[in-house]
């Protein structure tokens, strides 16, 4: 579905990225991990054309991501940042409705579909007219969830969207994420922090460091035969979450 080839990114003198080759499978959860300033949401920003590399290529279903190209292409990407991205002089209903109203879909034909992924995300209805500051922040990200997905798109692209969460909100929306993934069967590419998470959710877990790819593979690859011994201090050092977070699976 997504191929990195070589890609570089530098910001500057810094290196965010570095000959960066990277397969994203079709219909599975693909998530990177690694500590801050490693890369991770550097390729999100790159796949969904905020910021293009510096040498390199990414094709997205066989096809080159190049400016010409990216207002189409970026249409079949749901992209959803870590607070949620809301506007907040806009309603729950309209933040949903950006990109439809934008492409000229009719009223009914974006309030149908907000009716559908408002009870696939399990977001009550009787919040959509309500601005972002009158919602929890599990109800801010399910309404960022809800216009990711409102085009019906090939590739869901989140940069750590359940970071700033309390931990039981978190949870609830860590189960009802996995549930809609496996249910709508998309391409997801996730960016998080936290080793339980990738867990929980990834098909393929890739850790970076220094711009690099360090090890990728299933988690129990990683577990069982780390490449090196940043893997091996990177993995012990969130052993406990990671438990846990096995257990709950």
């Amino acid at each position: 579905m997504l191929e990195l080839n070589q890609v570089s990114k530098n910001y500057s003198d810094v290196c965010a990225l570095e000959r960066c080759d990277l397969s994203i499978a079709s219909g599975q959860t693909t998530v990177l991990i690694g500590p801050s300033g490693c890369g991770k949401s550097t390729i999100l920003r790159l796949i969904i054309g905020l910021q293009i590399p510096d040498e390199g290529s990414i094709h997205f279903g066989g096809q080159l991501l190049e400016p010409a190209r990216l207002p189409d292409l970026r249409q079949r990407m749901g992209y959803v940042i870590q607070d949620g991205g809301l506007f907040p002089h806009l309603s729950a209903r309209d933040n949903a409705a950006l990109m439809a109203r934008h492409l000229g879909w009719s009223d009914e034909r974006i309030a149908t579909r907000i009716s559908e992924l408002a009870e696939l995300t399990h977001f009550p209805t009787d919040a959509l007219d309500r601005y972002p500051l009158q919602l929890s922040g599990g109800q801010q990200q399910r309404v960022s969830l809800i216009r990711a997905l409102m085009l019906d798109p090939e590739v869901l692209l989140l940069d750590e969207p359940l970071g700033a969460l309390d931990p039981m909100i978190r949870r609830d929306l860590q189960a009802d994420l996995r549930e809609i993934f496996t249910g709508l069967g998309k391409t997801v590419l996730m960016v998080t922090h936290d080793l339980g998470e990738a867990a929980f959710f990834g098909d393929n877990i890739v850790l970076l460091r220094d711009g690099r790819i360090v090890q990728q593979g299933a988690m129990k690859q990683l577990l069982r035969e780390p490449a090196d011994d940043f893997v091996r201090r990177f993995i012990q050092a969130q052993r406990s979450p990671l438990e846990t977070m096995e257990t709950i699976r």
